[in-house]
């Protein structure tokens, strides 16, 4: 999948990568379906709603056009299970990879698209870093928002409420020419 990623830089840079794998990051189970946690398996949901996986890598796995889907069963804070395993199978670099997380640190309705960073205490993120040696994979986080009080654990694993499906389904619409056209280039304007 080449995307190409027009930025509000001056002057305006565009970027091109070749993606080869989407990890979209959420908790297995029915307790954690719709929570702020899972915002990577809902963003999955909705650009692949008739998708049929097959369980590989320790993920619910499948290939879309050109490029490889999974959404990690081993729990986020083991992501790095199934994707370091896909990767080393599929011989891809970091560079080649996208992992789509919630994100604490963008407001409820923001995307960002990085390569690398901080993990801001991600712990999906970390075990990703770790098991493939180095944090230069792209990301693409969705805003969830911070709690103003009460424990980020318990918040995270909540889940959203009406008016925030709303928003989280109306930015859907909008990454969803940045991941559901495996194969084509892509123009998308992201926040850089």
């Amino acid at each position: 999948m080449k995307v190409k990623i027009l930025t509000d830089n001056y002057p305006l840079r565009i970027l091109t990568i070749m993606i080869r794998m989407l990890v979209f990051l959420g908790n297995p189970g029915k307790e954690y379906a719709s929570t702020r946690h899972n915002a990577g398996f809902l963003l999955c949901d909705y650009l692949y709603p008739d998708a049929i996986y097959q369980m590989k890598f320790h993920s619910q796995f499948m290939k879309a056009g050109d490029v490889y889907v999974i959404r990690p069963m081993t729990f986020m804070n083991l992501s790095g299970t199934a994707v370091s395993e896909a990767a080393s199978f599929y011989h891809m670099a970091p560079e080649e990879i996208m992992v789509i997380h919630d994100d604490l640190e963008l407001p409820l309705g923001k995307a960002r698209l990085q390569k690398g960073g901080g993990l801001q205490g991600h712990n999906g993120l970390r075990s990703i870093k770790d098991r493939l040696g180095t944090g230069e994979f792209y990301r693409l986080r969705i805003g969830i928002g911070r709690p103003e009080h009460g424990d980020v654990r318990i918040y995270v694993t909540s889940p959203f409420r009406k008016d925030e499906m709303i928003t989280i389904n109306q930015l859907f619409q909008k990454l969803r020419p940045l991941l559901s056209a495996p194969g084509k280039q892509t123009e998308v304007s992201i926040d850089a």
